[in-house]
């Protein structure tokens, strides 16, 4: 897998001329375009020249929310923290989760929502991560090893919903990107999928899969 530069966040320079991306990593320029890109349990991000991201088609089907204003609710989260290589991400993620499920079977635990990833910072290199699941409660016995407690992403953010391949999900990234820019909207420095089916034993043109975007 090639490698991509870091998560970048789109800024309007203040005589409200073109937009220009900040996070750069030194080869690119101030007119490079973001074009966000994902296939299941990997994200990835990386910039393209040209013009091309505000003629996106809208992915979104039926009746899927795209865009659609939420207030994330506090939750507990067990997740193991790591950091995958663009080389070995899908399969760093999917040990993730074979650990985390198999703590929660141990301990008996009631999973209080879907499967989620929380990317947290992405470069050249490869990209840090929580993979984990929502609880009902704390566990009584403590986590150890690469296995933490914490709490889920939580307040306002942007739901989008993706249904098709792996391949697709660039398309839907691009109009997120293209959503975002049009309405002058600024995001945080992380996001969350959350996996409405399982991508391991779901059809590739089946998949379903959440989007969050929190705002700043």
């Amino acid at each position: 897998m090639a490698k991509r530069p870091a998560f970048c966040q789109p800024e309007r320079s203040a005589a409200g001329g073109p937009v220009v991306w900040i996070g750069r990593t030194a080869e690119e320029t101030p007119m490079s375009r973001l074009r966000l890109t994902f296939r299941i349990g990997l994200a990835a991000l990386w910039l393209l020249a040209g013009p091309a991201l505000a003629q996106v088609p809208h992915p979104a089907q039926g009746g899927d929310p795209f865009g659609q204003e939420v207030t994330l609710a506090p939750r507990t989260f067990l997740y193991l923290k790591g950091h995958a290589t663009w080389d070995t991400a899908f399969e760093t993620l999917i040990d993730a989760f074979k650990t985390v499920q198999e703590f929660v079977q141990k301990q008996g635990l009631k999973p209080d929502g879907l499967q989620m990833t929380v990317y947290t910072a992405t470069d050249d290199t490869g990209f840090q991560f929580q993979a984990g699941v929502p609880l009902a409660e704390e566990p009584a016995t403590k986590p150890t090893g690469d296995l933490e407690i914490g709490k889920a992403p939580e307040g306002k953010a942007l739901k989008f919903v993706h249904r098709g391949t792996y391949d697709g999900m660039d398309s839907t990234y691009e109009a997120i990107t293209n959503h975002l820019d049009e309405r002058g909207l600024e995001a945080q420095d992380f996001f969350v999928e959350q996996y409405v089916t399982d991508p391991v034993t779901t059809a590739e043109d089946k998949l379903v899969i959440e989007v969050y975007v929190p705002l700043k």
